[in-house]
């Protein structure tokens, strides 16, 4: 990445040009790079960073004034705003194998909640799974892991969504376009306080 102080004869520029440079801001600071086309855009590892990413966006909103004030000492800290700094380190702890916190930092001290049951059902591209909760539920909601292969042990880089749980602590999810096919799912609960629980059994269903 190369910094530029006047770039394209102006004080600042944004965009690509000749479909081989990419010029930007970061920081207040502009640079230009050369322009990078992902060789497949749906990895499985950019997939799960979606998940949480997708999660996290739509979830700030919903945090209280105290959550969200909790995370302008790490905003201080790395010089970005409250949502960046929840988004970027909560994302940074999905990677790393811990659930998101709504609370900065991440306690994972409440008790975990129970593995819930899940039911999946197959349809034309797509697969509709309705989540019940356990003995104990999430107090945040389920992270969902799909594969094309029995077996399936979850993790990050399998994660196709993450969803809040509703008042009662279940959740439903649509998983959609699929081709056709046989899926496999399993879901995880996680409390508020990126604390996760038990797995549910595996669960398949065919897409015509």
């Amino acid at each position: 990445m190369v910094k530029v102080a006047a770039p394209m004869l102006s004080l600042e520029a944004s965009g690509t040009i000749a479909n081989s440079m990419t010029f930007s801001k970061w920081k207040g600071r502009p640079y230009v790079r050369t322009r990078v086309t992902p060789a497949n855009p749906r990895t499985p590892k950019q997939m799960g960073i979606r998940a949480v990413m997708a999660f996290l966006a739509r979830q700030w909103a919903n945090l209280t004034d105290a959550e969200q004030s909790s995370w302008e000492v790490k905003a201080k800290q790395t010089n970005v705003s409250p949502f960046n700094a929840f988004a970027g380190t909560n994302a940074f702890e999905w990677r790393n194998g811990h659930y998101p916190s709504k609370n900065y930092p991440a306690a994972r001290s409440s008790s975990p909640p129970s593995a819930p049951s899940v039911t999946v059902t197959g349809g034309q591209r797509q697969v509709v799974l309705s989540i019940t909760k356990g003995t104990t539920a999430p107090s945040w909601g389920y992270s969902i892991h799909r594969s094309t292969q029995s077996g399936l042990t979850p993790s990050w880089t399998n994660a196709v969504a993450l969803v809040a749980a509703d008042v009662n602590g279940n959740a439903t999810y649509l998983d959609t376009p699929l081709p056709a096919g046989t899926y496999y799912y399993v879901v995880k609960p996680f409390n508020e306080d990126g604390k996760d629980g038990a797995a549910s059994a595996q669960q398949s269903a065919t897409v015509t």
